[in-house]
């Protein structure tokens, strides 16, 4: 375990680091000067000296606890979350076993509201905090066979509309966002017409990069956006 750390650096939490959309940003917010907490069900080969990696299910809710106490005792602090840790599974909705859907909603929104519950708990002693909440553009998109995974996504959004009117009075912001389809694991074994279905949706089509979803992140967590949440920005243009 890491020494408690004194530095003035803002500490962030990541979900869903091991891979994907997670591992970029758990490098760029390094390479941006914060001290960057990463969560997983796996461990992770990403070696920083300001990185600490956790390998912790995010439904959980003893393993988010003691997570969030670990952080704490070591920084003092948490600064910002972002809640990008999920799981999607393509089932049309005859052929969804419910086992599948309350894995899916176990993650997706439980798993969200444990993060932000501790860690809430945590930036209200400063006044100050910044959360991000990752949906997705399905959720608006009627895409067949991805109803239950859009309806926990959507839940995702309904819940962070409401946590920013629970949280706001401590300056804590609370947005949401939905990116366009990313060439990562979540996807590549979704079939390629499914996918042009959802670029053909868009007004800018094109799939998403990691960037773009930093690029909303670096928005949300700006010092200088502590007047905006509750909000949910879906890139590529959906409505």
């Amino acid at each position: 375990m890491r020494e408690n750390v004194t530095s003035e650096r803002p500490v962030m939490l990541i979900t869903g680091s091991r891979k994907g959309i997670g591992r970029y940003l758990c490098e760029y917010y390094l390479s941006k000067g914060y001290w960057v907490e990463g969560c997983s069900r796996g461990d992770s080969d990403l070696k920083d000296p300001a990185y600490t990696h956790h390998e912790v299910d995010v439904a959980d809710e003893r393993a988010v606890r003691l997570m969030v106490a670990d952080m704490t005792k070591r920084h003092g602090r948490i600064d910002v979350v972002l809640n990008n840790a999920a799981i999607a599974s393509m089932n049309h909705i005859l052929l969804t076993p419910a086992k599948t859907a309350d894995r899916m909603l176990s993650v997706n929104v439980t798993g969200t509201m444990l993060v932000c519950r501790d860690a809430a708990k945590v930036m209200i002693r400063r006044k100050y905090g910044r959360i991000v909440n990752f949906t997705t553009i399905v959720a608006p998109i009627a895409l067949a066979g991805e109803a239950m995974y859009a309806a926990s996504k959507a839940a995702v959004v309904t819940f962070t509309r409401i946590l920013a009117f629970e949280l706001g009075q401590w300056g804590i912001t609370c947005n949401s966002f939905g990116a366009t389809p990313i060439m990562t694991d979540m996807i590549r074994g979704v079939p390629q017409d499914k996918i042009d279905a959802v670029v053909n949706n868009l007004a800018i089509k094109r799939l998403g990069t990691n960037f773009d979803c930093a690029n909303v992140c670096d928005f949300f967590i700006s010092p200088g956006s502590d007047n905006i949440t509750g909000q949910v920005i879906y890139l590529g243009g959906v409505s």
